[in-house]
């Protein structure tokens, strides 16, 4: 067979094993070879009402027959608007919304956001406060306020500085320093560190010193966004709110590639001006893509029409009984679970991490049942679409099951 020109993120290419998949439906994946499989991880966090929805098909069918694409820099589209209104019900205290293509892009814009926003003011404020073991993007921007790790250590120098806080308060006191321009945080939910999970409590606690200090607040909600948590933000389980938020992943549903970064006034005020350096210099050809526009409005109206938040408090309660049945396996070292979102860090000899080699023997065993679950390392994670039977959830589970008993 001809050797595939195309190059597979995230994926050693020497021996890689690339399954090409033709369609798909529901929560399933079906190959060349007709075979079906269960989505467990949404297609990379992506997919929220199910493969090839016929209803936000439809939506994309019907805007490409009107408009494909126009550039958004001195124009606007009904679509873009029509979009902006629904999100901004969804988070009130927020008044603006600047559109991009991808979750690392859309992390990029709040990052120059904030820090242009503190320029434009004429204050000398730089620094940025981030978690430690955090991922917010493959970008530089991004990869500088993320862990130094293995994501990023072939650039490393040519990241700029940030100041990382373990979880906890007991780090407070880096949020006086007057430098500190902004805090940016996953919240809630570590997604590529191994869905590390902290509380909405501590949380709260640092927006509430953020706000005091006069420091800007960046929720990426790029994983956790769209229902992923048991609320449609993450955030929304703090009575004190972030300034910007970063949203992807799950805005079209899973159909197209869309990002949108949410303000409040506060922050779009300071680029008004006389001055047109002040202007936010930043933008993208796609910007506001109709297409993509459409498939967000229909993914938002499904989750009115289709009851999607009891489908999700079905998931959550399911998880939470299966991780019952593992709290006394050996195999087991910590059970997270936060909403969708099922984690299972395993206990093995080498250190946890992303390239724990437990990850592999686990890829190939599901995959040989016909189950795709992509574990970071040597934690095995669920994030289904909401549209998951309990059935399917039955056989996930008890292939996790069945992985831990070869692991004794």
């Amino acid at each position: 067979m001809k050797e595939s020109p195309v190059w597979h993120p995230y994926t050693q290419m020497q021996g890689a094993d690339i399954i090409p998949i033709t369609r798909g439906e529901g929560t399933y994946l079906y190959d060349d070879k007709g075979n079906q499989y269960i989505d467990a991880v949404a297609s990379w966090w992506t997919n929220v009402h199910g493969h090839a929805h016929p209803y936000i098909a439809n939506a994309i069918a019907e805007q490409a027959k009107k408009l494909e694409q126009v550039i958004f820099a001195g124009f606007t589209h009904e679509p873009a608007e029509t979009l902006a209104h629904k999100l901004l019900q969804r988070i009130p205290h927020h008044q603006k919304v600047f559109y991009s293509d991808n979750g690392s892009t859309a992390v990029e814009v709040a990052i120059k956001m904030s820090l242009q926003y503190w320029s434009n003011k004429g204050e000398a404020r730089k620094k940025i406060i981030c978690f430690r073991n955090a991922y917010h993007g493959d970008t530089f921007g991004t990869m500088s306020v993320s862990e130094r790790g293995v994501f990023t250590s072939p650039f490393q120098q040519l990241l700029f500085d940030v100041e990382f806080i373990e979880f906890g308060n007991s780090e407070i006191w880096k949020f006086e320093n007057a430098d500190v321009a902004a805090f940016i945080f996953e919240p809630l939910v570590l997604g590529s560190a191994g869905m590390k999970m902290y509380s909405a409590d501590l949380l709260d606690e640092l927006l509430a010193v953020s706000k005091k200090n006069n420091i800007i607040t960046i929720a990426d909600e790029v994983m956790t966004g769209f229902g992923r948590t048991g609320k449609f933000l993450a955030t929304d389980y703090c009575t004190n709110k972030p300034d910007i938020i970063c949203l992807s992943k799950g805005i079209t549903g899973g159909f197209l590639p869309f990002a949108a970064t949410t303000c409040t006034q506060n922050i779009y005020d300071a680029f008004l001006s006389t001055e047109k350096q002040k202007m936010f210099l930043h933008g993208h050809s796609y910007t506001a893509n109709p297409l993509g526009c459409a498939a967000a409005i229909a993914s938002l109206e499904l989750f009115e029409t289709e009851n999607t938040f009891e489908k999700i408090a079905l998931i959550q309660t399911q998880h939470a009984a299966f991780a019952e049945t593992l709290k006394n396996n050996k195999r087991v070292k910590e059970i997270r679970q936060r909403g969708t979102i099922l984690a299972i860090e395993i206990q093995t000899d080498e250190a946890s991490g992303y390239l724990n080699n437990v990850r592999d023997r686990a890829y190939q065993f599901f995959i040989d049942r016909k189950i795709i679950l992509r574990p970071l390392g040597n934690v095995i994670y669920i994030l289904p679409p909401y549209c998951i039977s309990s059935e399917d959830l039955k056989v996930v589970y008890s292939a996790i099951s069945d992985f831990l008993l070869e692991l004794n």
